[in-house]
């Protein structure tokens, strides 16, 4: 099935990502930045999403990341917004603030600006936290994704956090 806003590949993927956690029974919720909400609409592009999807967080500003999900000033001026700390930060807070059983996060530098020596344009990290787990199993990750351009890179982001849901 072909999504006039989505491709083929982030559509077919997420319907996976519903199929398989709606199996399980199991909830997830989304807290985004550098994907904007991409990876709630590839979700809610699949019918049948609103038995996996709890909710998502588009947590683009410093402020919104702390007061939607917690992240605390303390990690974001130690670590900036684009760093594993604040990724796990995220999916925790994702976690806090919904019903969910797993919550993915994603923050990065899409650019084409924003980006410096130590974390150029394409880094982007990402967490996934898993309820009544313990916090050190948090899995947090920084990558280096390859893209042309912006649309590219967050692209590439969507479809990492869609695996990342996988059960």
């Amino acid at each position: 099935m072909t999504s006039a806003i989505l491709s083929d590949e982030v559509v077919a993927l997420a319907r996976r990502v519903i199929i398989e956690n709606a199996a399980i029974k199991r909830k997830v919720a989304v807290a985004e930045s550098c994907t904007g909400g991409l990876v709630c609409a590839a979700l809610t592009e699949i019918a049948g999403s609103s038995a996996v999807l709890d909710r998502g967080f588009v947590t683009y500003s410093n402020e919104a990341k702390q007061q939607s999900l917690g992240v605390s000033e303390d990690i974001l001026e130690a670590f900036g917004a684009v760093s594993p700390a604040t990724a796990w930060a995220m999916a925790q807070g994702a976690l806090r603030n919904s019903e969910a059983d797993v919550a993915v996060a994603i923050s990065g530098i899409a650019g084409p600006d924003g980006g410096s020596p130590l974390k150029p344009v394409g880094t982007v990290v990402f967490a996934c936290a898993l309820r009544d787990q313990p916090n050190e199993s948090v899995n947090a990750e920084q990558r280096m994704l390859d893209g042309k351009d912006r649309s590219e890179i967050r692209l590439q982001a969507t479809l990492v956090a869609l695996e990342l849901l996988l059960p």
